[in-house]
Formats: structure tokens, sequence, C-alpha cells
């Protein structure tokens, strides 16, 4: 048997009347997709436990079949184990985004998709200027980065996604409880180190979004988890661009397989992708592909965008893996965007996304298109959202 799922990340979404009442999965084509949901099943999944924000790490740790109730150490963490990160037991690692704070608000989470030479030179002078405060930085993808704080005692925060406030005062959210003092502080002082730096002054004369500030969130300790081989008896490769994603399959030892050109955004590799999906289902049981566009195009509030998104992977990765995956005698395919980034909100929500699977043993109950709404209507509800996975798997 082989298996493979599509993770369209927060390609689910809301009615959008720039689109005549539709979903962008509704107006998209996507004759793959479709074929999938309409030969097999279709249902929704509870990938975010209630207490939980809806982020990408809770749930596609969910998912993969874990339990974020028990397995979920924090984003930052699992971005460590991707980078390969030397975390010891008493440090707490952040995530670190560069972001552009304009008048107090919250203007764009991203510093306008600074170029990875810029963001790296940025990451390697708050190091020579902060190291002093007990904090080291690690360059990762364009806007996300992390931060390792080391002798930090009774650092327990509560803190906040910057793609959760956009257009906010940033004010209103920044760290607060147990050690936010020295968090707040390193942020302070990062402020000085970028407000006249070179990189930020090239950019103002450009006319591009500086990297006005960084913002600390998602902070935690690693947590080892049971291998999925252990549990499931499979072997698995994931092929994703952002090292959230990377950092959960190498936790549960699944080998990374990267692609030239996926870059977690806009104009990531589509092509590459699948192709290398396609190889990847000759090595090994089972293949997870992510592709982090459509919660991009969300966030951006960009509808036409993750229209675009939706087909190219529709195209370029399902339609592949389909024909692959047809030369096997047995297989099966299974699509989970992991929650909804409705381009109206412009950040995630925990309404429980649609998924479909097709393949071997599944036989047909709605026969219909893929959307949220064919899916609400199927009496095929997966919660706890981690079981979805024993579902899928299932001979």
């Amino acid at each position: 048997m082989k298996y493979a799922i599509v993770l369209p990340d927060g390609a689910a979404d809301e009615p959008v009347d720039a689109l005549d009442g539709r979903t962008p999965l509704v107006a998209a084509a996507t004759p793959h997709i479709d074929a999938i949901a309409t030969s097999g099943r279709q249902g929704r999944v509870v990938t975010v436990p209630k207490g939980f924000s809806p982020g990408t790490d809770v749930a596609t740790l969910s998912l993969f079949g874990y339990d974020p109730r028990v397995d979920h150490c924090g984003r930052a963490p699992l971005e460590a184990a991707a980078q390969g990160i030397v975390v010891e037991p008493t440090d707490v690692v952040f995530r670190c985004n560069f972001v552009t704070i304009v008048d107090g608000v919250m203007r764009d989470f991203t510093a306008g998709h600074i170029l990875q030479v810029e963001a790296d030179r940025l990451i390697a002078d708050l190091n020579d200027r902060l190291a002093h405060l007990g904090c080291r930085f690690h360059s990762g993808v364009s806007y996300r980065h992390l931060m390792v704080a080391t002798g930090v005692t009774d650092l327990r925060p509560t803190t906040t996604p910057p793609h959760d406030i956009p257009d906010q005062p940033a004010a209103d959210h920044l760290p607060h409880g147990p050690g936010a003092d020295w968090v707040n502080d390193v942020m302070r002082q990062a402020k000085d180190v970028l407000s006249d730096h070179e990189v930020n002054l090239v950019r103002r004369d450009l006319d591009e979004n500086i990297a006005s500030d960084i913002w600390l969130w998602g902070q935690g300790k690693p947590k080892a988890l049971t291998p999925f081989a252990d549990r499931f008896g499979l072997n698995g490769a994931t092929i994703a661009a952002v090292d959230v994603i990377k950092g959960i399959a190498a936790s549960v030892g699944f080998s990374v397989l990267d692609v030239r050109g996926a870059t977690g955004f806009l104009d990531t590799n589509y092509v590459g992708k699948g192709d290398e999906a396609v190889k990847a289902l000759d090595d090994f049981d089972i293949v997870v592909v992510h592709i982090e566009s459509p919660d991009e195009a969300g966030h951006l509030g960009d509808v036409d965008a993750k229209v675009t998104a939706i087909q190219r992977i529709d195209e370029h990765i399902v339609g592949p893996l389909l024909d692959r995956l047809r030369s096997f005698d047995q297989w099966k395919i299974m699509i989970a965007p992991d929650h909804a980034t409705p381009v109206g909100r412009r950040t995630h929500t925990d309404t429980p996304p649609p998924f479909c699977i097709a393949g071997h043993a599944v036989h047909t109950v709605l026969n219909k298109p893929f959307s949220e709404a064919s899916a609400a209507m199927s009496d095929l509800q997966v919660d706890p959202g981690y079981e979805l996975m024993e579902f899928f798997l299932r001979p």
C-alpha cells in the first residue's frame, strides 16, 4: 500500500463576496481534488483542540496523528528541530519574526517578505549586539527565525502570533506574564539595532516595508515524540518549505526532502514539489506534501492569489500524485487543509476544515466536489483530529 497526503495550508475559507458567495476552494478549478472527493469520502476534522490557538503547529501535529494535548511543545522547538539546533533542557526557544510596525500598528508580520540575504545580515548583527542579554538568534527563511534564551529563569510568558493581529495596535498584544519583562526588553533593544540598520535604510529608499522590529512568540522546550514508524509501521517522507512542518516531520522520524525553489510563499516551486513527491513514492510508504501558499494568500487578504494557489496545487501536485498512485496495486490519498485562513479575516480560525480521501477500499458516500459545505453535509466528522491518521491508514 502506498499513501500520499497533501496539506494545502489554510486553504479552507468562508464565502467571499468577490467570488459571488463562493469560497476559494469552490471557485478554484480543481479537477483532481474533486475527483478524489467525488469518488471517495469527505468530512471535517477538528484539528485544534479546545484551549489551543489555531496555529499550523497544533493543527498539523493533529494531521500527523499526534494529540496536541499530549505532544505539543510550542511552535519554536519544532522549528529548532528542523534546523538541527542544539537546545539544552534549560533553554527556551522562541519564534522570531521580522515585522513592520508603523505608528504602533502591526502593518506587516513578514516585513515585506524580506529577502533571505537581508534577513541573514540582520540576524548576524542581532547576535553581535544582543548576546549579552542571554539570547542567540538563528536564521530561518525570509521573515521566519528563531531566538534561543539561555540562562533566563521562570520564562513562561503568554505571547501572540503576529499574523493574528494585522492592523492592530502592537502594544495591546505584547508578551505578558512570567518572564515577559525580559522578552519585551529583548524586543526593545532589537528595535534599536534595526532602526538605522543599512538593510532597512536601503529598503526604505526602495519604498519596501522595513524590518522595524522583531516579534517573539510560539515559545517552548523540545519534547521527544514517538516515531511514526513505531506507531503505524510505515516509513515516511515530507516535502515542505517551512520549518514548522519540517520540524514536525523530523520529530516523528520522517525523512525531509528539500526542493529547489520551494519558498513557503506564493511563488513556491509547485512543479518541483509534485515531481519530488512522485519520486518519493518509490522509496517510502507514505509521502506528505505541505504547501504554504494558500495560507499566505489568506493572510494577505488576496482572494485571487488564494484561488490561484489552490489551482496550482491541484494541477502540479495532486494530479501527478494521483497518476503515479494509480500505477500501484493498492493506494490511498488524502487532501487535508490544516485550518482555515479566511481572506476576509486575514488570520486563522478554529473552524474544523474539510478533508477528502480516496483509494483502496474507500467507497463513495457523498458524490459532491470538494468544499467546506460538502464536507459539512457528510456524516464523517473526526474529533479528536489526531484520529484521522489512523482512519486514513486503515486497510
